[in-house]
């Protein structure tokens, strides 16, 4: 039998403890986070690839996306961050000739490739041939749109060019024509909140022709 006192805890006794425990257990749970995000912070690699004809070298984060490396670490401000959902099409690049969203893109993936921005296509000097449809053609109105708007045209007349199929091509052995329908439906992914799809259209028909 237990002596007086001994191993006797009140009600209040077992619920104080239980609060102790439970504190203490957030504690280390909080710390072992820190700890976590402390090291994924200091994960960072080197990259090397090439932007716009040049060969770049950083030491990045893990987690960056080609976006922010494009935009935060070369100053690449030209390539535009919309939606940061891959919806909207603004971060629109070239990476080994093909098109992507870059927000959706961690940028260690892209050792090695050659990222083409809207300032490797041309320069105020001399424009890229889309770049001056689009001049010409009124192909943007606030403008924050038409970087990836110009990357995705080239890409897509590129795409036609090589015979790609996309959703609205009938005929998949004949030669693949640049339609008004086949360029409006290879863009559909690129979003213009002013609503300049017509003069677009015009600038990627030119181009085409041309």
């Amino acid at each position: 039998m237990a002596q007086d006192g001994f191993l006797k805890v009140s009600r209040r006794g077992v619920l104080a403890g239980g609060v102790a425990s439970a504190a203490a257990g957030r504690a280390s749970i909080a710390f072992a986070q820190e700890n976590s995000v402390a090291s994924a912070v200091e994960a960072t690699v080197p990259l090397k690839f090439t932007v716009n004809g040049e060969d770049r070298q950083l030491d990045l984060d893990t987690r960056t996306t080609l976006l922010d490396a494009l935009r935060e670490h070369l100053q690449l401000t030209g390539t535009k961050k919309g939606c940061d959902h891959g919806q909207c099409g603004a971060c629109t690049v070239m990476v080994n000739g093909e098109r992507i969203n870059s927000c959706l893109s961690l940028a260690v993936q892209h050792e090695g490739d050659e990222v083409t921005t809207i300032e490797g296509l041309g320069s105020a000097d001399n424009l890229h041939p889309m770049q001056a449809a689009f001049v010409k053609h009124d192909g943007y109105q606030c403008g924050y749109c038409t970087p990836g708007q110009i990357c995705s045209a080239v890409a897509v007349l590129d795409e036609i060019r090589k015979g790609i199929p996309s959703h609205v091509t009938e005929d998949l052995d004949g030669a693949m024509q640049p339609s008004n329908v086949e360029m409006r439906e290879r863009m559909s992914g690129n979003i213009c909140r002013c609503g300049a799809y017509s003069n677009i259209a015009e600038a990627m028909a030119e181009v085409a022709g041309a």
